[in-house]
């Protein structure tokens, strides 16, 4: 890909520079102990930025402390289903409202969709739709758990963000292709035995042949939650259009190497400048790129920072 026919969506410096910067050592060395945003590495659910400045106890609730306990398991403030809180004395509209987000987060792995969530293919016009995991070609070999259909689910506010880099990709003649979007925690759970199974690696030689299958976990190439499952993280790549074709990256979609970071030093060119189109226009409408994989975006306003959803994809 010539660098003029890209250059005009920012500008035309011809220096500029991938906003990841390039991982340190000791990022190597600590990467599946991270806080950052991605499927490797998440963190237990907290009290969600909304309720900056209330104290829970204030409110009547009690914050679930894990994905299992905001699932429904019994609570000291709760009864009945165990799905809704108590509420132990009246409380303002503000607080009422804040009760009812909270109630929300509490019950992400209840299995119901909410509302909000819609296929982006319906509000990106012209996405190409990759499902790899409700297929065979992926590192697992099989469809996975929790994908009913080949479909990307987002939330509305994500799927209107990723329709505006759309647009902006269109009249250079570039567009989108997604990979994965909101994925199950069930689906994420079965990651996580696959990688325990040190057996199965026939999908090896395609997405993994440097490693030993038993680094995949210890590395943080696969964990026990995922940005996904809270419905604003897209997988995707460039192709351009009309064709459809995907542009020169380097390394597929879910190879597990040090080359698949977006800033790897080793890529030709052609890959670093198509890995860099990519990241800056995604930037530019909200999303937040992840350094150990160049086709993962996050939202960074995401609707449900502390939810862990659970519904199937169909």
């Amino acid at each position: 890909m010539s660098s003029k026919r890209w250059q005009g969506i920012f500008g035309a410096d011809e220096d500029q520079q991938s906003t990841h910067g390039r991982c340190s050592s000791r990022f190597r060395e600590q990467r599946h102990t991270s806080d950052l945003n991605s499927p490797a590495s998440e963190g237990s659910p907290s009290a969600p930025p909304f309720l900056d400045g209330y104290n829970a106890s204030e409110l009547g609730v009690t914050m679930p402390s894990s994905p299992a306990q905001a699932a429904g398991e019994k609570r000291a403030n709760t009864r009945g289903s165990g799905r809704f809180p108590q509420i132990r004395r009246h409380l303002p509209m503000r607080n009422a409202i804040l009760l009812v987000l909270v109630t929300i987060v509490a019950s992400a792995q209840a299995g119901e969709r909410p509302d909000d969530f819609v296929n982006a293919a319906d509000v990106v016009p012209g996405l190409v739709v990759e499902a790899r995991y409700a297929g065979y070609s992926n590192f697992v070999g099989h469809p996975i758990d929790g994908y009913e259909a080949p479909v990307c689910l987002l939330t509305r506010r994500a799927a209107e963000a990723l329709a505006k880099v759309q647009a902006t990709l269109k009249p250079f003649g570039f567009g989108l292709k997604v990979y994965d979007c909101y994925r199950p925690a069930r689906a994420v759970a079965e990651f996580v035995r696959w990688a325990k199974d040190p057996d199965d690696t026939r999908m090896k030689p395609q997405f993994y042949p440097e490693l030993d299958k038993r680094e995949l976990f210890p590395k943080g190439y696969i964990a026990e939650k995922s940005s996904h499952s809270r419905g604003s993280t897209a997988d995707l790549t460039l192709v351009t259009l009309p064709a459809g074709v995907e542009v020169y990256t380097g390394t597929g979609f879910d190879f597990f190497s040090p080359r698949s970071w977006p800033n790897d030093p080793e890529q030709p060119t052609e890959a670093r400048a198509n890995r860099l189109l990519l990241s800056s226009v995604m930037q530019l409408h909200g999303f937040k790129p992840y350094p150990y994989e160049w086709w993962h975006f996050t939202l960074a306003d995401e609707p449900y920072p502390g939810a862990y959803f659970n519904f199937p994809v169909k």
